[in-house]
């Protein structure tokens, strides 16, 4: 007599097509990591996309977001303790075709990648009055390159290549925001639906844990695997990149990045950029 096939429970997952997320999911996306009884699916979207479509949709199961995003989702999701990325000292930063002292920095329109980016609020919290218009994330280079803005924050691979273009770093949010706390600036994480209940969370994000693992401890083939996603870097930036952006911190925030999440979440609501309270939790 046959048994009939255990069910088996799909996670969707989303992630933008960067290549420090496709680094991170490398041992999922290509099945090096495996779960019993739990197929993993991957979309990947921009991050802004993302966070709209986590505050209105509830689309996926995991889904990479900003952590900008956390207080308008809280109800449907809670963080994941890994898959962050995390700025030590660095971060989105300022660019312009000129030098501008601080001051002037903060009369210009500076196109921004999105109002729900963390880059975004790490801004607002820098010059609250500052004009901003959006502009997709890898049209902001081009962009100011072309005259249509000023200056621009950017994110992703423009922080290593900005200066290729002839554009000069105004100020790097990341630094301004140790200078401000001592703390470490976290910029993304991944978020995990709620209504999936504790034990589905918790075999999700140890499956995640040991996907970053299984890079890191592969590196050269995860990295070739993230190249497709690495936007004009070549290996050796690329290889910087993912370093900056997956490291022991994406495998677990640490007591200063869970600290530096709240921290980051509080001045915005303090500061009326966020208009709830953030109430952050995580699956460990």
């Amino acid at each position: 007599m046959s048994t009939a096939p255990a069910a088996v429970r799909e996670i969707t997952i989303a992630h933008s097509p960067d290549s420090d997320d496709a680094f991170m999911f490398y041992g999922l996306a290509t099945n090096k990591v495996r779960v019993p009884g739990y197929k993993f699916t991957h979309t990947l979207t921009d991050i802004e996309t993302l966070n709209r479509k986590a505050m209105t949709e509830q689309t996926y199961d995991v889904t990479a977001i900003s952590f900008h995003a956390y207080p308008y989702l809280q109800e449907h999701y809670t963080l994941m303790a890994c898959g962050g990325s995390v700025g030590e000292n660095y971060g989105p930063m300022i660019v312009a075709p000129r030098e501008y002292t601080l001051d002037e920095i903060k009369k210009v329109k500076i196109a921004v990648p999105g109002t729900l980016t963390t880059a975004y609020l790490a801004l607002k919290l820098f010059a609250p009055e500052i004009e901003t218009v959006t502009v997709d994330f890898d049209k902001i280079i081009p962009a100011v390159l072309a005259g249509e803005f000023e200056a621009g924050l950017i994110i992703h691979e423009g922080q290593l290549t900005y200066g290729r273009e002839g554009l000069r770093k105004i100020i790097d949010m990341g630094v301004w925001w140790k200078e401000q706390t001592g703390l470490p600036l976290p910029l993304g994480g991944n978020a995990i639906r709620r209504s999936l209940g504790t034990e589905v969370q918790k075999v999700t994000t140890q499956a995640l844990r040991d996907s970053i693992q299984h890079a890191l401890d592969n590196r050269d083939q995860a990295l070739e695997y993230a190249m497709q996603f690495a936007r004009d870097l070549d290996t050796r930036d690329a290889n910087r990149f993912v370093g900056m952006y997956v490291n022991e911190r994406t495998l677990d925030f640490g007591p200063d990045g869970r600290e530096a999440i709240r921290k980051l979440l509080d001045m915005g609501y303090e500061r009326g950029i966020i208009p709830h309270k953030a109430n952050v939790d995580f699956v460990d």
